[in-house]
């Protein structure tokens, strides 16, 4: 989406982005994930805003942490679970949680309920930042400048 024009717009008045850029089969949990750039309506270039929603049984993403963005999420609608380090944490609408750029906690969000679940998320857009996903053989080195999605050993994925 080029930039509004406008002060204000609907959030989704905002083109929807579904599913994820991962390599199969990465991608299949998080299909049904819809986001909304609320950020690029607005060119903002310091940080990045979304509006989400997953569908039942999606996931947010593969469970990954950042060297170099701070992520920051707010529970709009439904009842996800937040899964890291330590464990499964259930979250409800008016509930947040974030995540320091460096700190080595694999997180995501799952849709475990029969509803839609609807989050703001909110993260820096930092040039210099690598993605790790402690689950899976995925990493991301570059990412604000190009990077794409490679194996641990660096074997990138076709």
């Amino acid at each position: 989406m080029t930039k509004t024009n406008s002060p204000a717009i609907a959030a989704t008045a905002v083109p929807p982005r579904r599913g994820t850029g991962y390599p199969h089969p990465f991608s299949v949990p998080c299909e049904g994930r819809v986001k909304h750039a609320l950020g690029d309506a607005f060119a903002l270039s310091q940080y990045g805003v979304n509006l989400v929603t997953l569908p039942p049984g999606t996931w947010s993403s593969q469970r990954h942490w950042h060297s170099g963005e701070d992520e920051f999420v707010y529970i709009l609608a439904g009842q996800p679970t937040l899964v890291t380090d330590a464990g499964r944490t259930p979250l409800a609408p008016g509930m947040c949680a974030g995540f320091p750029a460096g700190e080595a906690d694999g997180h995501h969000l799952v849709n475990d309920t029969d509803a839609p679940v609807s989050y703001l998320e909110v993260g820096t857009r930092r040039a210099e930042d690598n993605v790790d996903y402690p689950d899976i053989d995925m990493q991301i080195r570059g990412r604000g400048t190009g990077g794409t999605f490679a194996r641990k050993d660096g074997t990138p994925y076709a």
